[in-house]
């Protein structure tokens, strides 16, 4: 089969049979282990070569796209295999669990990463330099050509994005799933939809949704002049626990942009 051309040690062009693509990472990870098996090495000799070397083959990958998950799994089957010092078809029992394994040592793991939940992560962090790196050739390129009258957050998924721009965009979708607002002027954070309370779990109101408020903005409960909540108002729209909580948030003096966090 003939393999994809690759720029910096990845595919130039990412087709629809994505596994394909990327299974040249499989393949490394492979002729590594297929070269330790032999040897005998203890179980901590597996641990470092499985954390020093072959978690660290995915990495650069990951960085830019999103992986199969297929692909993920049969990476982390073959660590698997030789964790438990399988060798060839000689089967070894399994004594825990995968997800048990990649869990903190202080959580009784063994602190082995999860190869997609990783990949995840570096994405993320992709989408965070598109949001906070504004003068980087990184942003000014994708933005001119991804999403030119919005940020980041407010980009759409389409079919003639690239597989590297719709893996960013996945890694946005992670920031949205954690991120927190922090109050500014209250103009860009919509009162329902937005995370911006400030507790721990859930960070959206839960208070039911007044109909003539549907689409207002957090400003919409400050007073313009003195730069204070709408006591009144706040009492009057939310529960008193929610009431409560955004009436402790401080507010800025200036007209600062709200931001995430």
């Amino acid at each position: 089969m003939r393999q994809p051309n690759k720029k910096l040690r990845l595919p130039s062009l990412v087709g629809r049979r994505k596994k394909e693509g990327f299974n040249f990472i499989k393949e490394k990870v492979w002729r590594k282990l297929q070269g330790w098996e032999g040897k005998l090495l203890s179980q901590v000799g597996r641990e470092v070569l499985i954390k020093a070397v072959i978690q660290a083959i995915p990495t650069y990958a990951t960085g830019c796209f999103k992986l199969p998950l297929g692909l993920c799994h049969e990476i982390e089957t073959m660590i698997k295999k030789f964790w438990w010092g399988q060798r060839g078809d000689k089967r070894k029992i399994h004594w825990l669990k995968w997800d048990e394994l990649t869990k903190s040592k202080l959580e009784g793991g063994m602190g082995f990463r999860d190869i997609a939940m990783f990949n995840d992560f570096l994405l993320a962090k992709q989408a965070w330099r598109l949001l906070k790196n504004l003068e980087s050739l990184f942003y000014k390129v994708f933005k001119a050509c991804f999403f030119p009258n919005c940020t980041i957050m407010e980009a759409k998924h389409t079919s003639g994005g690239s597989h590297a721009w719709n893996s960013i965009l996945n890694g946005r979708d992670v920031l949205l799933r954690g991120c927190r607002w922090r109050i500014g002027n209250g103009k860009a954070m919509s009162i329902w939809q937005h995370h911006w309370l400030p507790r721990r779990h859930p960070p959206q109101v839960l208070s039911p949704m007044v109909d003539t408020l549907v689409d207002a903005k957090v400003t919409t409960l400050i007073e313009e002049t003195s730069r204070q909540w709408n006591h009144e108002m706040i009492d009057g729209i939310f529960t008193p626990l929610e009431a409560e909580l955004i009436k402790a948030i401080p507010l800025s003096w200036c007209e600062a942009e709200d931001s995430l966090f």
